[in-house]
């Protein structure tokens, strides 16, 4: 098998397969945190790393208005023609989600499989959140997933999955190479095997996050007091089924609301 040390970002194609699983889950989801926490119907969805943009083009499928951001160029080109080919009026753009603005505000913004970790400082952290501070309305909902790293409990180490679509199959390995808790930096590895009728090849990437302890992350959304916690769910994204975060918590997305600003 052919080996391609590269990113899994530069291949959109194989990326939005792999990620694509949960995307009904996800969007139902979605909506339904928007109806249940949202203090008025929610209209504008926002997602800053966006990637290939499945969750967008899902929504957008519904009649809602999208606009999203990420830093890969490739993953930007690939979202755009996906509303290209279907008519809509929808652009997604190329930003840092760490320092951005959006010409309107969204009702309910979201960045569900754990992206947010890949702004590597405190500092581009706290921009991150300031950032959409701006550009959520008061009231308005984020919904974050991040994989926190538990005290209380030896962390997972890694996972396996499958995805296809026609012929073509990527199965996807993850595993931990390092973790240095005191520089705050964990290092997994990533391989997608992709399987087509011409051929098979694997693409080899190690994807360096940022780690974030439940303390941590408290911190962190109660700096400058613009976000407040309203509800925390697992990845299995069952609004039925809240849980209360704890220091043996991996999997959560926060369910946070837009404060005024003191």
């Amino acid at each position: 098998m052919q080996e391609l040390n590269e990113s899994i970002y530069d291949h959109p194609k194989y990326y939005d397969l792999v990620f694509g699983a949960d995307c009904a889950a996800e969007t139902k989801f979605i909506l339904g945190c928007a109806e249940r926490y949202s203090n008025r119907p929610a209209k504008r969805f926002f997602e800053p790393a966006c990637g290939t943009g499945r969750l967008l083009y899902s929504l957008a499928r519904r009649g809602h208005d999208v606009d999203g951001l990420d830093l890969n160029p490739k993953a930007i080109e690939f979202c755009n023609a996906r509303f290209e080919r279907h008519e809509m009026p929808y652009r997604a753009f190329v930003a840092d989600m760490s320092d951005f603005r959006l010409r309107k505000k969204a009702d309910v913004a979201f960045n569900t499989i754990n992206s947010f970790r890949h702004l590597s400082t405190e500092a581009a952290a706290r921009g991150h959140f300031d950032s959409m501070a701006d550009a959520v309305r008061v009231g308005g909902l984020y919904l974050l997933g991040v994989h926190l790293t538990p005290t209380d409990a030896e962390p997972s180490e890694g996972e396996s999955w499958s995805a296809r679509r026609g012929h073509l199959t990527v199965n996807t390995h993850m595993w931990t190479n390092s973790r240095d808790p005191k520089r705050r930096v964990e290092k997994f590895g990533i391989r997608f095997d992709i399987h087509r009728p011409s051929g098979s090849v694997r693409i080899v990437d190690e994807l360096v996050l940022r780690s974030y302890t439940m303390r941590q992350m408290n911190a962190l959304i109660d700096q400058g007091g613009r976000w407040e916690i309203v509800e925390t769910f697992d990845f299995g994204y069952d609004l039925a089924d809240p849980i209360v975060v704890n220091p043996s918590s991996e999997d959560v997305v926060y369910v946070l609301r837009r404060r005024r600003s003191k």
